[in-house]
């Protein structure tokens, strides 16, 4: 693994400071006990510039999944129920969403994920070299008005840290259902040469995943006319 300064640990992060709240209601009773009892078992908390990931898992062999803002849970809670032999990391600062996806990891009985609150960035920089065997980036927040383009994660600081953490040929998928995030999305990709994109037909990145299920921020974004993008970008 590469080194880091301790000192130098979350720098581009704490730049980063979110904009708004990471509330917009209060949690239920249930998912406050959650937050209470079962959130300091799984969450992660970044004591040291390092992190190992195998300390964090029964299974420490396991395949490690990285999904970067998670929302309500729908989309990790699914792939960590469906694929038990792997270990999830979640990324997501926004506290009404953490509550739901508490709530899947009790009903479901999911051993295999882990989570994280604060910005993605200081989780990246602090995972180990190839770690990762596969990314998600779902919906991110746009970030649409132009002051506020260098907020998006979408950037050379955090695809560096990607391509630094994925295994060669992992998977790197993103979806968005905004025009100009996409085009934003392609600009950044394309000019990298640690990435590939080679779709197969013309209108491949209108087609979601085969294992694809919709989230309710796509099914909102479909009721209001909008349709999405779906990328897969691999790390070479």
């Amino acid at each position: 693994m590469i080194e880091k300064n301790k000192s130098d640990f979350g720098l581009e992060a704490e730049r980063r400071a979110f904009f708004g709240r990471r509330s917009t209601h209060k949690l239920t009773p249930t998912q406050q006990k959650l937050m209470d009892e079962l959130m300091p078992n799984i969450e992660i908390r970044l004591e040291e510039a390092a992190l190992d990931p195998a300390t964090l898992f029964q299974n420490a062999q396991a395949p490690l999944m990285l999904e970067i803002g998670y929302g309500g849970g729908e989309h990790l809670a699914r792939h960590a129920k469906a694929n038990p032999d792997k270990n999830f990391i979640g990324c997501e600062p926004f506290i009404d969403g953490v509550g739901k996806m508490l709530a899947k990891i009790d009903a479901d009985g999911l051993n295999n994920v882990r989570l994280y609150r604060e910005d993605a960035l200081h989780l990246l920089r602090a995972l180990p070299d190839q770690s990762i065997a596969g990314a998600y980036l779902l919906y991110p927040d746009p970030w649409p008005k132009k002051r506020h383009h260098k907020r998006r994660f979408i950037n050379p600081v955090t695809l560096g840290e990607l391509s630094r953490l994925l295994k060669p040929g992992a998977e790197f998928r993103v979806a968005t259902d905004i025009d100009d995030y996409a085009t934003w999305v392609l600009a950044h990709m394309v000019r990298r040469d640690d990435f590939v994109w080679q779709p197969q037909k013309a209108s491949e990145w209108r087609d979601p995943w085969t294992d694809w299920e919709p989230t309710r921020y796509e099914e909102k974004a479909r009721r209001e006319g909008r349709s999405s993008y779906y990328f897969s970008f691999y790390r070479k």
